[in-house]
C-alpha cells in the first residue's frame, strides 16, 4: 500500500494545481529574494564598509521581523478566513522593496529595504502555508509541503546562478544585479492574483474562529503535541543561523568574489532534491525519521565548514547543510498541519515562525560576536550544543509512547 502510495505521489498529477501554482509562486520570489542575497553580505561589507558583527545584526533583525511577523499574520489570517488575501499583501510589499536596494547609496535605506522586503516574507508565510494544509490532501500533506518547499529551493538555487552570470559580465556590478532582481517578484505576485483561489476549507471548515488578538485562551486550544514540534524548531534554528555567514566563510576560504554566490547554488540545489523525497517518505514511514537524519547533516556540515583552510570541507558542510534543510523544513511544516486545530491552522505556522524567528536572531546575534571575537570555526563549533539538544529531546520523547511527539 505504502509503495503504491509513493508511486502516486510522483506523479504530477496526484498533487492538487493550486500547490503546484503556489510552488512556482515561492520559486519566483525566492529567485528575487535570493539573487539579492547571494551578494547582499559582500556589498555591504566591500562596498558600504559594514564591519561582519553589523551584517549578523542586520541579517538576525530582518529574519526575526519576519519571523515574529508571520505570528501576527497567522492570527489575522484566521479570524478573516481570507489567506490569500494576505499572502499577496505579503508577496506585494516583497515586490515593491526590490528597487529600493540598488537606489541604496547607504546603509539606512538598505536595512529599510531589507525590512520591508522581510516584513513582507512574515506577512505571507503563515496565510500560504495555511493555503497549502487547506489545499492538500491528507494522505500526501508532506508530498504538497515538501513539492511546495523544493520549488522555492529551485528558485533559490537559479538565483546565484544568475548573480555570478550578471556580476561577472559587469565587472561586479552589484546595483544592476539588484535591478533584474525585481522583476521575478511582481511576476510571482502577479501569478499568485491569478492563478490561486480561496480554499473552502478555509472558510467552512470549522465555525470556531480564533481568539484575536491572540489570547491565553486560543494557546491552550493547541495540542501539546504542538508545542514539541515548536521547541524541536525553536532548537534547530539555534544551530542554524543566518545564511549569509555560509557566504562570508566561503570567501574566508578563498572563494573569489564573483563566484561566491556558488554558495547558494549548491545549497539550494541540495535542499531542492532533498525536500520532495523527504516529505513522500514522511507520509509513509512518519516525521521523526526524516528530522533526525536532517540534525545530523547539520551537526556533519558545521563541524566541515569549522574545519581546514581550504575550499573542500567548507564546501562539503555547506552542501550538509542544503540536505539538512531539505529533510526538516518541510517536515515540521507538515506536522503543524497534521496538529493544529482548522481555526488555528495559520496562528498554528505562525507561532512555528515566531519560535524560529528568535532562533534565528539569536543564533546570528551570537554568530557575528563569535566570528570577530573568536573565529570563525569557534562559531560554528559553538552551534552543535542546540543540534545535539533536538537529538536528546526526540530520543527523550520516543522513549515515553504514551506521550508521542
Amino acid at each position: 500500500m505504502r509503495k503504491d502510495l509513493a508511486r502516486s505521489i510522483l506523479s504530477r498529477s496526484a498533487i492538487p494545481r493550486g500547490i503546484w501554482v503556489l510552488g512556482f509562486v515561492s520559486l519566483l520570489m525566492d529567485l528575487s529574494s535570493e539573487m539579492i542575497h547571494a551578494i547582499l553580505p559582500l556589498f555591504m561589507v566591500k562596498a558600504l564598509g559594514t564591519p561582519v558583527i553589523a551584517v549578523g545584526l542586520i541579517e538576525g533583525i530582518a529574519e526575526g521581523t519576519a519571523m515574529v511577523t508571520k505570528l501576527f499574520s497567522g492570527v489575522i489570517a484566521d479570524r478573516m478566513r481570507k489567506p490569500k488575501l494576505l499572502a499577496v499583501l505579503g508577496y506585494g510589499l516583497s515586490a515593491l522593496s526590490k528597487p529600493l536596494f540598488p537606489l541604496a547609496s547607504g546603509l539606512p535605506l538598505l536595512i529599510s529595504a531589507r525590512f520591508i522586503d522581510r516584513i513582507g516574507k512574515g506577512i505571507r508565510g503563515a496565510p500560504r502555508d495555511a493555503l497549502v494544509a487547506a489545499i492538500a490532501p491528507e494522505a500526501i500533506r508532506g508530498a504538497c509541503f515538501g513539492l511546495r518547499q523544493g520549488l522555492d529551493s529551485v528558485g533559490a538555487f537559479l538565483a546565484p546562478l544568475l548573480a555570478i552570470g550578471l556580476m561577472l559580465l559587469t565587472t561586479d556590478n552589484y546595483r544592476l544585479v539588484f535591478w533584474v532582481a525585481a522583476i521575478p517578484a511582481l511576476l510571482a505576485v502577479f501569478l499568485l492574483m491569478a492563478g490561486v483561489k480561496e480554499p473552502e476549507s478555509a472558510n467552512t471548515t470549522s465555525k470556531k474562529k480564533a481568539a484575536f488578538p491572540i489570547s491565553l485562551t486560543a494557546l491552550r486550544q493547541l495540542p501539546q503535541g504542538l508545542w514539541w514540534t515548536f521547541l524541536l524548531a525553536g532548537l534547530l534554528s539555534l544551530a542554524r543561523f543566518s545564511d549569509a555567514f555560509l557566504i562570508l566563510r566561503s570567501q574566508q576560504a578563498g572563494l573569489p568574489i564573483a563566484w561566491v554566490p556558488l554558495v547558494m547554488v549548491v545549497m539550494n540545489l541540495v535542499y531542492a532534491v532533498s525536500s520532495y523525497p523527504a516529505g513522500i517518505f514522511s507520509d509513509s514511514f512518519g516525521r521523526i525519521a526524516p528530522l533526525v537524519a536532517g540534525t545530523f547533516a547539520l551537526i556533519l556540515g558545521n563541524i566541515l565548514l569549522a574545519s581546514g583552510s581550504g575550499l573542500l570541507l567548507p564546501g562539503l558542510g555547506i552542501v550538509c547543510w542544503g540536505l539538512h534543510l531539505g529533510l526538516t523544513q518541510g517536515v515540521l511544516s507538515a506536522m503543524i498541519a497534521d496538529r493544529a486545530p482548522a481555526e488555528l491552522k495559520a496562528t498554528a505556522f505562525g507561532l512555528l515562525n515566531l519560535v524560529m524567528g528568535i532562533g534565528v536572531l539569536s543564533a546570528s546575534l551570537v554568530a557575528g560576536a563569535l566570528w570577530d571575537r573568536l573565529g570563525s570555526s569557534t562559531m560554528f563549533l559553538a552551534a552543535l550544543v542546540p543540534a545535539i539538544g533536538v537529538l536528546l529531546l526526540i530520543g527523550i520523547k520516543q522513549i515515553q509512547p504514551q506521550r508521542p511527539l
